[in-house]
């Protein structure tokens, strides 16, 4: 009996070269496909397994990179590059791009069948991916409740659901008011989950490094945040039409 694969994927993007991570379901046939966004620190073995699990799911499934094979342990370092990133669309977008053009071009990969889930800055590069007009079949976010250029909500062509924990200083209520009426004017099809308690990032387990001021891993509703994510993908992007089920 075959079993899910992984490896690593080189590929340029932001003058770096990237170092990705695919996880391939079992058997041969075409499926549909998850890119998956990492947080600002970059990807890191919580991406990585994510991936995993959506391959066991019978999805292909690219957790892509930030900082050319780089994990950005001190937040210094961290924000020095993110902020200046978060700024400039132009440039989330070249980033999604170069690792979407890597999953379409897996021939495991529907090309007409991927949607995009991220997590902090990499929810906000899936964000600036469906601002950009990418078909994409639905786009998760959580901790990325970031708005874009004036009008190119509506350029958005699947669902949105963003997660945000309700006591997160870096997405507040007014950063989530001011996305949600972005959303609401483009005519998207949107959804905000905020999560009782939790800070930014409650979806990252606990690391051994200094963490941003405001940040904290809530078990539970990273737990619920995963299920959510999975029922988006399961509404939006069922694998059962490529298993005949």
């Amino acid at each position: 009996m075959t079993t899910m694969t992984t490896r690593a994927v080189e590929y340029p993007a932001d003058g770096l070269t990237m170092i990705g991570h695919l996880a391939l379901p079992a058997g041969a046939d075409r499926r549909p496909a998850v890119l998956l966004g990492p947080e600002g620190m970059g990807l890191s073995d919580v991406e990585r397994r994510r991936a995993d699990a959506l391959a066991e799911m019978g999805y292909v499934a690219l957790a892509f990179d930030l900082h050319g094979g780089r994990y950005l342990a001190d937040p210094e370092e961290m924000l020095a590059r993110c902020m200046p990133l978060l700024a400039d669309p132009d440039r989330m977008r070249a980033i999604g791009h170069a690792a979407l053009d890597v999953l379409r071009t897996e021939p495991r990969t529907d090309p007409d069948r991927i949607a995009a889930v991220g997590y902090g800055t990499g929810g906000a590069i899936a964000l600036e991916l469906g601002r950009d007009g990418v078909n994409l079949r639905a786009i998760g976010t959580i901790n990325a409740t970031t708005t874009g250029r004036p009008g190119e909500a509506a350029r958005i062509r699947c669902p949105v659901w963003a997660g945000v924990g309700s006591e997160d200083p870096i997405m507040p209520p007014a950063q989530r008011n001011v996305f949600t009426a972005e959303m609401q004017a483009g005519g998207v099809d949107w959804r905000l989950t905020v999560y009782g308690g939790a800070l930014h990032a409650f979806h990252h387990p606990p690391v051994d490094h200094p963490t941003v001021p405001g940040v904290s891993y809530h078990p539970q509703h990273a737990q619920r945040a995963w299920r959510d994510v999975v029922d988006l993908l399961t509404e939006c992007l069922p694998v059962t039409e490529d298993l005949g089920v």
